[in-house]
């Protein structure tokens, strides 16, 4: 990963002595433009091109100086606002008005800058999102966010891109696995070569020898030709192994002599044949618990988990979900019907509440459906078929697994009544129909009748 080019934000503060947030700003990269008053501020913005102000209300503001800075503000419509007070000042009328009607987010003294350099680098990006102007990635992934879950995340891919040890990457369906293990293979030395994905659970167990490590004509019947495996087409590049969790137990001996020796035979050969191939395997399952339980080789796990990787669910990165709705949306754009101009104010506060069991894929699938069939100006939390269901449970009141698992339930359920359709249902979810068995059976979900406990 490239070092994170320089971000520039314009700061209005009547204070010259707010060296605290300046320097806060500073300290994590951000170019600092200060002005002391709306003349200067509009004179900046006619000259420079700024994405995102920093207003700071560090005196009491009157009327004059809020209506000046109304018609400035409104004056920059490409340039997003957050704003930053002492609580005392917010019983003013004006300066509630215009916090509600002008900013992006808002926040209060004492100064917390995770909070502040989270919310300004979110604007940031939505900001160029809406312009159609590139934002801050690994190459080509969308692997996007400003959240500190996605911000160790890329910092963890940049370290492990530089050296050659197997990968093992954990997470939720639908929360980027694959978009992770090609950021770290477009970043190492194996860029050049080829990255295969492989999706263990979809070989049949029979196949599994043949499908790895090919075969040789005449090896068995109907093997007419040479067929090149999985591992032999990723030499000098990367092999990523999806869902490893699913390989049989009976057939991961032969992985393991793979990782162990660098080479593999053809099936019917008898020759070696060395191979160079980075491994990175990916699962949704907890390997440590398969491995106690008898389902997975403890020493094919340790080979494997040797660097890891830990993807966060959607529902818990804070400040990424309204930022990624408007990169979908704006990556979508020339499916959309013409009426449609973005999302509505209440669909965007449910989404940042539902719980999305499917992750990144389930939000991508339902807005880019949305932009199609809707016939409103701006998408509603209708148009997503997330309206009924449930938010997440208060905090404090159970632990975060019962509350991914009431999410998810919920949401399966609510999914299976709208559409009356395994496919549909989990398509819009963003999992594979095998994924929605799982959890239909996991919690006892009858798909002829969803709302039966």
């Amino acid at each position: 990963m490239q070092n994170t080019p320089t971000r520039n934000v314009l700061c209005l503060s009547l204070d010259s002595a707010s060296s605290q947030v300046e320097g806060c700003l500073q300290s994590a990269g951000w170019t600092v433009c200060k002005v002391a008053n709306v003349s200067e501020l509009h004179n900046v913005l006619s000259e420079k091109t700024v994405y995102v102000g920093l207003v700071e209300f560090n005196q009491r503001p009157d009327e004059k100086y809020l209506s000046q800075l109304d018609k400035v503000i409104r004056s920059s419509a490409d340039v997003q606002w957050v704003g930053l007070s002492f609580q005392i000042y917010l019983d003013s009328g004006g300066l509630q008005k215009m916090i509600s009607s002008l900013f992006y987010d808002f926040h209060t003294f004492p100064l917390a800058p995770k909070k502040l350099l989270m919310a300004l680098g979110t604007a940031h990006s939505m900001t160029k999102i809406k312009l159609g102007l590139p934002i801050n990635r690994i190459g080509h992934s969308e692997l996007i966010g400003e959240s500190p879950q996605i911000q160790v995340l890329l910092q963890e891919i940049e370290k492990e891109a530089k050296v050659s040890a197997p990968v093992l990457i954990n997470g939720e369906s639908g929360t980027g696995k694959e978009l992770a293990a090609k950021a770290i293979h477009d970043m190492s030395h194996y860029s050049k070569g080829p990255f295969i994905a492989v999706n263990c659970g979809a070989i049949a167990s029979g196949l599994v020898q043949a499908e790895f490590f090919g075969y040789e004509k005449g090896a068995f019947t109907g093997a007419f030709q040479k067929k090149i495996g999985y591992i032999e087409a990723a030499n000098n590049g990367t092999l990523f192994l999806d869902e490893i969790g699913d390989l049989p137990l009976s057939q991961q001996i032969n992985l393991l002599r793979f990782l162990q020796e660098k080479t593999i035979q053809r099936v019917g050969g008898t020759k070696g044949i060395s191979v160079d191939v980075r491994v990175i395997a990916a699962t949704h399952d907890c390997l440590e618990t398969a491995v106690l339980e008898g389902k997975f080789r403890d020493d094919l796990y340790y080979r494997l988990n040797v660097l890891q990787l830990d993807l966060a669910p959607l529902r818990e990165r804070e400040g990424d979900i309204e930022l990624l709705a408007y990169y979908f949306f704006s990556k979508f754009i020339d499916e959309k019907r013409p009426s449609v101009k973005g999302f509505s104010n209440s669909c965007i506060k449910r989404m940042k509440t539902y719980g999305w069991p499917g992750n990144i894929r389930e939000m991508m699938n339902r807005i880019r459906r949305s932009m199609v069939m809707s016939d409103n100006k701006f998408l509603t939390e209708t148009d997503l078929g997330i309206a009924a269901t449930p938010l997440l449970p208060s905090s404090g009141a159970k632990s975060l697994k019962d509350i991914k698992a009431a999410a998810e339930c919920d949401a399966i359920r609510q999914e299976l009544l709208r559409t009356d359709n395994i496919t549909l249902a989990a398509s819009d979810l963003g999992i594979s129909r095998v994924m929605l068995y799982r959890l239909m059976t996991k919690y006892n979900i009858d798909a002829k009748n969803p709302e039966s406990v």
